[in-house]
């Protein structure tokens, strides 16, 4: 190919630069493109990094030339594991940490040649743990020679289970229980992918559980006294262009006071009176633990993998920094999976175009029926902007699922968070609703008013009890679908979604998500195209900008599927079109709601008993995203 031209930034200022270079790097696809610059010793190296926040796949059309390197470096998190449910329980551990990047503390010295093809290299990423529940895996070039695989959090143990499971990094111990931890580093890895949990506090007053390890320390022991059980430290790194921390440890539940998550997306354990936090999503981080049956450990955060690879000379830097920046059509577009600020010189006078999506309602579940979660909010336009100034940039986080047996069944799914770019704001979606407590919720206003996104699906329920209506949409979504009130099938409804209205439920299904909308134009960048790998009962995988829909790629905000009571030859809701999560069928076998992918505001679906009447979990939603595009 012909040496790539490019403008990237990676904040080390603004303004006019040229090189030039007779190479150029590998072309390749798959994931958030990051394109930026490092500079050492007066020199300066261009790189592309794939970010994958949801599993898809790194293709390889063709092979580097000159003197730039066939090679690729990693970054593979797993996901982080749940806290402990129970009197001041253990925290969870963070998923395992491995890289290859040069210079880091952790890093493998191994590198990992990739070839043209086209090759695929299948990309996995792991889920946080639910309470009482360790991470999953999170994998790069599964059938590949030198296969890299971080292994999911190890959950931080509960009233049941006394010790903290193994895992990258090992789940931190009940109170009271100082044998040694969840072990680190399961299996082995050199370097170590974690570190192993902390012990429990065998004595009053504080009881204190265990924090989880993390990357960069193991957890703390719990004691008498408030505070401790902290979470194990993660670690930075800077291979998206953005100085970023990872697998940080769980904070352990304790009596007298919170103690706080490892540095790295750790989440905080609880107090009485507090609830334990989750893990941040996309960090690894583990969920903080429990202090009460009635005060449930928290979720994981979910995993990444960056690709990273040098590529071909620069013509300028960026007009403005934040978020991953990459160019298309004649425009810069700064991508922002995670929270963080765009910041502009005096020079920069533009009309930029935005995408603002709100995180996703989390799926209804409970002892019998649940309704789909509601897509985040969808807002897109253009707004002049002058500099300089500094936006605050917030990517709203998805709403957590009904959580399964052993809590209230009552609890619906949890709305989303809201997304902001500067004075713009966009509200979130509403969770669907359980047996006990039925109506779909409301798409959620963010702090600046009416801006809401979509509503959660509503239950079925028995009759003569009629059914439940679904929530209803703010500005930004649409209405989630009705529950059907009688057998055999109870069928729930779908969460809307920004592009339409939530199925309802019937006698024989559940209700579908409402579809999604595909982003604008300027933001289909072919390098960032997600792969389909989904089926209608699973959700939708992108791996890149969003999932694929009815017109090709790059859908977001779509509604979760709505549950159905028999699963006896009757299939699951389907999502709708952007990253949503189907719904869950029960008798014969249980139904969980599936998650909603990361980065889209899709909705969570819903969940239904299994045949003992233990309730499922709801599906989480998934977190939003914000887009920013100006001409280059």
């Amino acid at each position: 190919m012909a040496p790539i031209l490019s403008r990237v930034s990676s904040g080390f200022g603004f303004g006019k630069r040229t090189a030039s270079s007779a190479s150029s790097g590998l072309t390749a696809t798959g994931g958030v493109i990051s394109d930026y610059e490092v500079t050492s010793s007066g020199i300066t190296t261009v790189f592309r990094a794939h970010i994958f926040t949801s599993t898809g796949t790194f293709e390889v059309t063709a092979a580097a030339t000159g003197s730039l390197p066939n090679n690729v470096e990693y970054l593979v998190v797993a996901g982080g594991g749940g806290g402990g449910t129970g009197n001041n329980a253990g925290g969870g551990g963070a998923g395992g940490f491995r890289t290859n990047l040069s210079g880091h503390p952790v890093a493998s010295p191994t590198p990992f040649p990739v070839s043209a093809g086209p090759t695929l290299y299948p990309v996995v990423i792991g889920a946080g743990g639910a309470a009482d529940v360790s991470g999953t895996n999170s994998v790069f070039a599964p059938g590949y020679v030198g296969v890299i695989t971080s292994t999911g959090g190890g959950a931080g143990a509960s009233n049941s289970v006394g010790t903290g499971l193994n895992g990258g990094s090992g789940g931190g111990n009940f109170h009271g229980t100082t044998t040694p931890a969840g072990s680190g580093n399961t299996p082995p890895t050199s370097p170590s992918q974690g570190n192993p949990g902390g012990i429990g506090s065998p004595s009053s007053p504080g009881y204190g559980g265990g924090g989880g390890g993390g990357i960069s320390g193991g957890g703390g022991a719990g004691s008498g006294s408030g505070g401790t059980g902290v979470g194990g430290i993660g670690t930075s790194i800077s291979i998206t262009g953005i100085t970023t921390h990872y697998a940080g440890g769980g904070g352990g539940g304790n009596n007298a006071s919170p103690a706080p998550g490892g540095i790295g997306g750790g989440g905080n354990g609880a107090v009485p009176g507090t609830p334990s936090t989750s893990g941040l999503s996309i960090t690894g981080g583990g969920g903080g633990g429990g202090a009460s049956s009635a005060l449930a450990g928290a979720n994981g955060g979910s995993g990444i993998v960056v690709v990273r690879y040098q590529i071909g000379s620069l013509t300028a830097a960026a007009k403005a920094t934040g978020g991953a920046i990459s160019f298309f059509g004649g425009k810069t577009i700064h991508t922002f999976t995670s929270s963080g600020t765009f910041v502009a010189p005096a020079s920069f006078s533009e009309t930029v175009e935005y995408v603002l999506v709100g995180g996703g309602g989390g799926g209804g579940g409970g002892t019998y029926h649940g309704g789909g979660g509601g897509a985040g909010g969808y807002r897109t336009s253009t707004t002049p902007l002058t500099g300089p100034f500094t936006h605050t940039v917030t990517v709203g986080a998805g709403g957590g699922g009904s959580p399964s047996s052993g809590a209230p069944s009552n609890i619906p799914g949890s709305s989303g968070s809201f997304s902001q770019f500067g004075p713009l704001y966009v509200g979130s979606g509403g969770g669907g609703g359980t047996y006990q407590n039925g109506a779909g919720q409301n798409g959620v206003a963010s702090p600046q008013g009416s801006d809401g996104g979509s509503g959660g699906g509503g239950t079925s329920s028995n009759a003569p009890t009629p059914a439940k209506a679904g929530g209803s949409a703010g500005p930004y979504g649409s209405n989630g679908g009705i529950g059907y009130p009688t057998s055999p099938g109870y069928g729930a409804g779908g969460g809307g979604g920004a592009g339409g209205v939530g199925g309802d439920g019937s006698g024989t299904n559940g209700g579908s998500g409402g579809i999604g909308v595909q982003v604008p134009t300027t933001f289909r960048n072919t390098v960032s195209a997600p792969s389909n790998t989904s089926t209608p009962q699973t959700p939708q995988r992108g791996g890149g900008l969003g999932t694929p829909g009815p017109a090709g790629s790059y859908y977001l905000a779509g509604g979760g599927g709505g549950s159905v009571y028999t699963g006896d030859g009757r299939p699951q809701a389907s999502a709708g079109a952007g990253g949503a999560g189907g719904g869950g069928a029960a008798y014969p076998g249980p139904g969980p709601g599936f998650f909603a992918v990361e980065n889209t505001g899709g909705g969570g679906g819903a969940a239904e008993r299994d045949p003992g009447a233990t309730s499922n979990r709801g599906g989480n939603g998934g977190s939003g995203i914000v887009l920013i595009a100006y001409p280059s």
